[in-house]
């Protein structure tokens, strides 16, 4: 099996080597590297419809005597461009034996979460380079593909809607995602055109929720992802004495049940699951500590598995608390009252700025920590002067991280703004019970919930198409004109509500998705991006907004 490198990370995102080589694949080979010949093996290419990678499948059947292996089946992942493929078809039609478009161009990265893996979006669709036309227009085209096999995956035909401000990149790209849709299931191979099912996509611009992207998350993968250094959701810990590594996945049913939990409940938790699991063997009495844990596993091979992912975990959550402590506690309380304009006593911060001074003054937090604060500043009181923004730039010293301020401009969110906006009015949750130094919902919490109710208003959220499918978000009958395939009626019947948001989505916004659908059970919410952001992996990116930047390589065919 061939693959470049978007499949690889599509495939890992979804099977292991095993369940391939339970499938009779022996070799999984990268495409772009130089191989040894195979004649006696047939080969099955999986690779996205780029010039790239289809110059690197017509190399390996050159001629009939260079050919690598004995024969070929191409599987694209979506729309393959008719240049490529009648190149494909002059060149080397006899050694193919397949030839198929199956649609799945995104990384399905968690149960309800999809990204398309394109980091590089975000600089395109945000810079204010007008030399990045093309490349934006591109990437747009692309985005809106990826898209459509989203929607085709979960074989819906849904209502496109988007949010009409602050920018009109979201409206754009539904009206692209809108016409490409059109084709896809004019084109569908049972050649039946399908009719809107009662689903409902909404695209969203970044710059709608600035807020949740630089607030500290208290719930467990939220926090992990903002303190530690997770690469690849490849976790690094020590134990024993030992360098270890974990991967954070969809596999490990205990990182799924806790990530979305507070980390004070994590902390709870944990510790009550090795209990259950030691008191079968009462093999430790009392607290439960790392070095006792250590010495039961070394009784109890029958109980390793559990509480090896047991002591990654709390691990994990001792690793959050270590940087929690000194530091990010006394910012949380700081950058709640900022975000909600209230205390925890539900009383109205008079003065924002008199919040906000103490952190810049403690000299224990770093650039970034400070930076996150004085942009919650600004977007409390939506928008300051620019010599108010001067002054705080000099006090804090970071003239050259300023540009991680004043960017936010380009997302359409007021830094300095020539006249000064209302904000937004937000849901009234206040009877909601919450730990005090996480009382911020994110925005998209309120979208999905009016969503569902039917309660978004229509001149802020247009739809694309003519006339949109009844959307009641309770799942009522659906006038499908296909008939559904059996092994799809075991999913979720009911209606869904896909959700995309350009230029990335936090962890606590996938958290939401998982949240609202869990309180509507009849709609279940997928939400998905360009790619995952991390508050501080945001700022880099907003720094770089006004900087140029090298031409990227994710245009289909020049």
């Amino acid at each position: 099996m061939l693959l470049d490198e978007f499949t690889t990370k599509l495939l890992a995102s979804c099977c292991k080597m095993t369940d391939l080589l339970a499938e009779g694949i022996t070799v999984v080979e990268n495409i772009y590297k130089n191989r040894e010949p195979v004649r006696q093996m047939k080969a099955l290419y999986f690779i996205s419809p780029t010039s790239k990678s289809v110059d690197c499948f017509l190399r390996d059947f050159a001629s009939k005597s260079e050919n690598k292996y004995k024969a070929a089946y191409l599987y694209f992942t979506d729309f393959c461009p008719d240049s490529l493929f009648n190149k494909i078809k002059t060149s080397c039609s006899k050694s193919i034996r397949r030839c198929k478009e199956i649609n799945i161009s995104f990384i399905p990265l968690e149960s309800q979460v999809y990204t398309l893996d394109v980091p590089d979006a975000f600089y395109y669709c945000y810079s204010p380079d007008p030399s990045n036309a093309n490349g934006k227009d591109a990437i747009m085209e692309a985005m809106a593909e990826q898209i459509v096999t989203v929607c085709a995956t979960l074989d819906e035909n849904p209502g496109v809607r988007y949010k009409s401000k602050p920018l009109d990149n979201a409206s754009k790209l539904a009206q692209l995602v809108e016409k490409k849709l059109e084709n896809y299931y004019k084109i569908d191979e049972k050649s039946l055109i399908k009719g809107k099912t009662h689903s409902q996509l909404l695209i969203i611009d970044r710059g709608f929720d600035p807020v949740s992207t630089v607030l500290h998350e208290l719930t467990f993968q939220a926090m992990a992802y903002d303190l530690l250094p997770i690469e690849n959701d490849t976790y690094k810990y020590k134990t024993d004495g030992k360098e270890k590594e974990a991967v954070l996945e969809e596999d490990d049913d205990l990182w799924v049940r806790i990530r979305h939990r507070h980390i004070a409940v994590v902390l709870e938790e944990i510790p009550k699951l090795m209990k259950e699991i030691s008191s079968t063997k009462k093999a430790t009495e009392g607290k439960t500590s790392l070095s006792a844990l250590t010495q039961l596993m070394k009784k109890m091979p029958h109980f390793r598995k559990q509480i090896t992912k047991q002591v990654v975990h709390l691990n994990l959550a001792e690793d959050c608390m270590n940087k929690f402590k000194p530091n990010i506690e006394k910012l949380c309380k700081t950058e709640q009252d900022l975000a909600l304009g209230t205390d925890a006593e539900g009383q109205k911060v008079k003065d924002s700025m008199r919040v906000l001074l103490p952190v810049l003054l403690n000299k224990n937090h770093d650039n970034y920590d400070k930076i996150r604060a004085i942009l919650l500043y600004i977007f409390s009181i939506n928008g300051t002067t620019e010599e108010n923004l001067d002054r705080l730039i000099q006090n804090v010293k970071i003239e050259n991280e300023s540009d991680m301020i004043r960017n936010w401009s380009y997302l359409g969110v007021p830094i300095v703004p020539p006249s000064q906006q209302s904000k937004p009015l937000r849901k009234d949750r206040s009877a909601e019970e919450t730990f005090q130094l996480s009382r911020w919902t994110p925005f998209i919490k309120d979208i999905l919930e009016d969503a569902i109710d039917n309660r978004l208003d229509s001149k802020e959220w247009p739809y694309c198409s003519q006339c949109p499918a009844v959307w009641n978000g309770s799942g009522a009958v659906s006038a499908r004109q296909k008939p559904r395939a059996s092994y799809l009626e075991d999913r979720k019947t009911g209606s869904k509500l896909i959700v995309f948001v350009i230029g990335g989505i936090t962890y606590s916004e996938m958290r939401c998705a998982y949240e609202v659908s869990q309180a509507h059970k009849s709609c279940e919410v997928i939400i998905g991006s360009t790619h995952i952001l991390t508050p501080k992996k945001l700022l880099d990116d907003i720094k770089m907004l006004n900087k140029s930047k090298d031409k990227l390589s994710f245009i289909k065919d020049e």
